[in-house]
């Protein structure tokens, strides 16, 4: 081939290659909407008092760098100050889970609870906190002075079975804060089913996630919008549903409760298009290494 045919063939081929190539980053966003007033939920981390984890649930269809998320509940007692906030990313179990330790199919039950299926792994995915330098920062801010939940779990709250269905720990009111979480080292996940969690230490109060409806955010396709779930050290690996085991059927009817929370970021190249971006930047470098010696 003659050098003025390649340097024609190159460019013809780099814009074959155009429309397969990552365009500007594609944003990202999931919420479940504004607290319902259903049910708010203990979540802590292990900071001098015992560790509590409340989950609930999102999807992902392609690889993305979670960015920032934001997560909003009550602040208890007469003065409250918050210290320490992690947010920990869960997937689906039997994803990270010793399934050989549950009864297996269909139930997969343990000693502790009737089910894990649908719940969140037995270990975290990925987990950020703002006491680690460059992981995230925060701000709280308060949304109401007064706020009521109609039923809570509270610490000490959770039991394993056969006692797990206390029907919870009676109405709560506290201060309505929005926590918004800047990820500093954003999570970048797979395309996956992962649940969010979020834990506030707060000295001389509680932070107790607040319940939402549905999500305002459908979930996509094939997937279905699972309950949220909470354990303590003392429950650790196992989950409890809050809804059907811990509150149990109202009037007849099977609980399940979601909780207020959003996360925000951008999609990732799947790893196809990097490989083609990869063979562009070649073939553009070679194009202008024999436009330089012409």
């Amino acid at each position: 081939m003659s050098m003025s045919a390649a340097k024609a063939a190159i460019p013809a081929f780099l814009i074959g290659l155009l429309p397969a190539l990552p365009a500007a980053a594609t944003q990202f966003f999931f919420t479940t909407g504004s607290p319902d007033g259903k049910i708010a939920t203990a979540t802590r981390p292990d900071t001098g008092a015992f560790e509590i984890e409340s989950a609930d649930d999102f999807v992902l269809t392609s690889p993305t760098s979670i960015t920032s998320a934001t997560f909003t509940g009550l602040l208890t007692g007469a003065n409250p100050t918050i210290g320490q906030v992690v947010v920990e990313i869960y997937r689906v179990f039997p994803n990270d889970s010793n399934v050989g330790r549950t009864s297996g199919p269909p139930t997969f039950s343990t000693a502790n609870v009737p089910t894990r299926v649908n719940s969140p792994s037995d270990v975290a995915f990925a987990s950020r906190d703002s006491a680690a330098v460059g992981e995230l920062t925060f701000t709280a801010n308060t949304l109401a002075a007064t706020f009521t939940a109609d039923n809570s779990v509270q610490p000490g709250g959770i039991h394993p079975k056969p006692d797990q269905t206390t029907m919870g720990n009676g109405a709560v009111t506290g201060t309505e804060v929005q926590f918004a979480v800047n990820l500093t080292t954003p999570f970048d996940l797979p395309a996956d089913h992962y649940f969010f969690v979020p834990q506030v230490e707060v000295s001389g109060g509680d932070f107790l996630w607040l319940s939402a409806p549905k999500p305002g955010t459908p979930f996509p396709m094939g997937f279905t919008d699972l309950q949220s779930w909470t354990r303590d050290q003392f429950l650790d690996p196992d989950w409890l549903r809050i809804g059907t085991d811990i509150v149990g059927p109202i009037n007849g009817m099977t609980t399940t409760f979601n909780a207020t929370f959003s996360v925000s970021g951008t999609l990732l190249p799947e790893p196809a298009s990097w490989g083609l971006l990869t063979m562009a930047l070649a073939s553009l470098a070679v194009l202008s290494r024999r436009r330089m010696r012409s």
